[in-house]
């Protein structure tokens, strides 16, 4: 009978005691409460966790039951050092059944003042090969006493600890990581670190400073190319949601189809491969920031949608019922021009209002040459370091790029700069080293069109052509030469705009 309860009173020690180092973690009270157990159930008194310092070898009494606090700070050994420095060197189980007849057995905590009477018990925490610590225990000295059955429960709870001590490290490890490449993201992207010297700049951080602590709703204007995003980061991380996410979505990149699930997420079964729940960029980004990039291509039915999820703060998933709140500061860009796209119809004049709160127009590289020579000092410092050179530019490269029209901004820099740095193999980049041939394309259609309109001036028709040739290289500039996406602007399928190309442009294309 004594021997079934015993086996119960086992069981039931191992299973509060899975179920205590899994609650939560809270690491040094679930192991606290877990000595408390085996001392409840099974009469291991003074239940000690011993863990080893990997950087300096030394053990230490981490938690311990039935010790007082001035106990614990003298549980300090050595490996090899007593019976727990043995377990640790050996990685063998050691039981001592009368500790008062045990040299090894150093007292250190000066807990046991009745030596004779004590048997004391110490196997070692073990995660696959690699040893962590000691679980040790008392127990009150009987001959009539086998050790293996508490051996093989304690090798058991050791094996919990271990698998418990091993996720919470894991968690708080990969936690370290994370706040380390916040914080990162969080230096990276402050106003101080934007590249620029000229005066209209500076009036645009100076306003991105004011407004970046509020929850004012921005609107970036500008080219593609010219920073919209990076200054969208700015401002997050400059505000008070600089801890919580900074959610991207490009409005353009998206098919209508998707972009709407993407936004606002969706419900499990409410289309055709919806086999599970998904969140929006919205519930993501909930407490931080959402930027709407390229909001100028967003189509009208979603325009309403967003409208609505902007003014009530609040939406629903895809094929869902419930309502669901969020609290999201947003920020939206273009390069498209919402006014006359308000009075063509193709943009909501209600949306154009709520997201117009705070306008800042980045201007592009071309009007604000001062700031050349800057970032192109900037981004070749950047890729030396990266690609282990120690390039520099020469005058008159520093002029050919002031020069340059810069039709792709601060992106296209970047990549000359990036492509420059690879290719050289000197120490100095020339004027030749550039590669600049996009501009002289756009300096022999700028060239024609120019002479077309002068040429045809009184001729209705020839007039007309010359105006539509101006507008499709605009088009085709302001798209980087993209012709998928200048097709979608101009509101000509690809087909007919290669056909007008050819047609006006077939002496450049």
């Amino acid at each position: 009978m004594e021997i079934l309860e015993r086996k119960n009173a086992e069981l039931l020690a191992l299973f509060e005691v899975s179920k205590v180092l899994s609650s939560s973690f809270e690491l040094k009270a679930n192991l606290f409460q877990a000595m408390k157990l085996l001392s409840d159930y099974l009469d291991m008194r003074r239940g000690t966790i011993t863990l080893l310092d990997p950087k300096t070898g030394e053990l230490r009494i981490e938690v311990a039951y039935g010790l007082t606090e001035e106990q614990i700070s003298k549980g300090r050994y050595k490996i090899g050092e007593g019976i727990v420095g043995r377990v640790v060197e050996y990685g063998s189980p050691v039981v001592v059944p009368d500790i008062g007849k045990e040299p090894l057995f150093l007292n250190r905590t000066g807990a046991r003042i009745e030596k004779d009477k004590i048997s004391f018990l110490c196997v070692p925490i073990r995660f696959k090969e690699e040893i962590l610590g000691v679980l040790s225990v008392d127990r009150i000295f009987d001959e009539s006493i086998s050790f293996e059955e508490d051996l093989r429960v304690l090798e058991i709870v050791a094996t919990l600890i271990a698998q418990a001590l091993k996720l919470y490290r894991t968690f708080f490890e990969e936690k370290a990581k994370r706040e380390e490449l916040e914080k990162e993201l969080k230096d990276r992207y402050q106003f101080q670190n934007i590249i620029y010297t000229s005066s209209v700049m500076k009036d645009i951080i100076k306003t991105a400073i004011k407004i970046a602590p509020t929850r004012a709703t921005v609107l970036l204007r500008g080219e593609s190319g010219t920073g919209k995003e990076l200054l969208a980061k700015a401002i997050h991380f400059s505000s008070t949601r600089g801890n919580n996410a900074f959610v991207a979505i490009n409005c353009a990149a998206i098919p209508e189809t998707l972009l709407e699930a993407e936004l606002f997420g969706f419900e499990k079964g409410s289309f055709t491969g919806a086999y599970t729940s998904k969140k929006g960029k919205f519930e993501i980004a909930d407490g931080g920031t959402l930027f709407l990039d390229e909001i100028g291509d967003l189509s009208l039915t979603l325009q309403g949608k967003l409208l609505r999820a902007l003014q009530e703060q609040s939406f629903e998933r895809l094929g869902g019922t419930k309502n669901i709140k969020v609290d999201v500061r947003i920020i939206a860009a273009t390069h498209r021009n919402l006014e006359e796209m308000v009075k063509r119809g193709e943009f909501r004049e209600d949306l154009y209002w709520r997201l117009n709160v705070v306008p800042l127009f980045i201007p592009p590289l071309r009007e604000r040459k001062e700031d050349i020579p800057l970032l192109a000092d900037y981004f070749l410092k950047k890729y030396n370091l990266l690609y282990g050179k120690s390039l520099k530019f020469k005058p008159e490269a520093v002029e050919t790029l002031l020069n340059y029209t810069f039709p792709g901004n601060v992106r296209e820099l970047e990549n000359i700069v990036e492509r420059v740095v690879l290719l050289s193999d000197g120490e100095w980049i020339e004027a030749k080293d550039l590669p600049l041939t996009l501009d002289n394309k756009t300096k022999d259609i700028q060239n024609l069109v120019t002479s077309s309109l002068s040429k045809n001036r009184y001729n209705l028709k020839k007039h007309l052509e010359a105006l539509e040739r101006e507008e499709i290289l605009q088009v085709l500039k302001d798209c980087n030469y993209n012709q998928s996406k200048a097709a979608k602007l101009l509101g000509l399928s690809r087909r007919q705009l290669s056909y007008r190309m050819q047609k006006y442009l077939k002496d450049i294309f």
